[in-house]
């Protein structure tokens, strides 16, 4: 039994301000002499220290958010365990709001002491095991972004070189729905492993055919090339005009730098 009187407005203020329960914002208040900062405080470094047991549990669920702003841009994976949060409102501002704060470094996104705290809210108020999956900030020229309706598929596009909005997003739509999902924006974004096994690939399906070595090397070549149109991104016709590849739609002077591509879970 606690001998300080709690305001019963208090406990709502304190529940409203953190989405706990009446029960625990009543004992916080207890606790703190009626202090409501100090409640609040106590209590989320009391049960986070009840949601840092629960990082093992499976999160499967999650969303994309990107965010685009003054040069630099990121894009992230939040993940959670339930569809239920990762469709809240609270989850998906979250996740903008981690994004927003992933713009502030360079390459890959780590969970820093400020993205932290803005995860933790989330994963105190849920229960569920939330934090962030992957990010990527990425820095200089121009940017594009798509999230598709269900928060779970995201593009951020990178390039320099000016193109209207509408083409932009089209190329990131396109990186998002064509298959197969385009590996790099060109050959020379493909992994030499890879190349490697494709021509190893190619010329042996060649030399099978029984043909002359130069006639099966041209053949193997031509695999090889064929390969390279189908999962380079410039190479792939461009989904909104099947008629022309993805370098075919580029406005002179533009120059396609990176592109990232997410998905909750993959």
């Amino acid at each position: 039994m606690t001998t300080v009187q709690v305001n019963p407005k208090d406990v709502m203020a304190l529940r409203q301000r953190t989405g706990l329960g009446m029960m625990d914002c009543k004992e916080a208040l207890a606790q703190n002499g009626g202090d409501m900062a100090k409640a609040e405080a106590w209590l989320r470094e009391k049960l986070k220290g009840k949601m840092d047991t629960r990082t093992d549990r499976a999160a499967g669920q999650g969303c994309i958010s990107v965010c685009i702003e003054s040069g630099r841009a990121s894009i992230c994976e939040l993940r959670a365990e339930t569809d239920f949060t990762a469709k809240n409102d609270e989850f998906r501002a979250m996740a903008s709001a981690v994004c927003k704060l992933a713009c502030e470094q360079s390459g890959e996104v780590k969970a820093t002491a400020p993205i932290t705290a803005r995860i933790d809210e989330i994963r105190i108020k849920t229960g569920e095991n939330v934090s962030l999956g992957r990010g990527v900030c990425l820095q200089g020229g121009n940017f594009a972004k798509y999230v598709h309706h269900d928060g779970r598929l995201g593009v951020l596009l990178q390039y320099e070189g000016t193109m209207p909005d509408a083409l932009a997003v089209g190329i990131c739509q396109h990186i998002a729905a064509s298959v197969p999902t385009p590996l790099a924006v060109d050959e020379s974004g493909v992994s030499a492993d890879t190349l490697s096994q494709k021509r190893a690939e190619a010329e042996a399906e060649a030399k099978a055919t029984g043909k002359p070595e130069q006639i099966a090397a041209k053949m193997a070549e031509g695999k090889l090339r064929k390969f390279l149109e189908e999962v380079t991104l410039l190479g792939q016709p461009y989904v909104r005009d099947d008629k022309k590849r993805v370098k075919e739609v580029l406005p002179a002077g533009v120059r396609i730098l990176k592109f990232v591509r997410m998905t909750v879970g993959a």
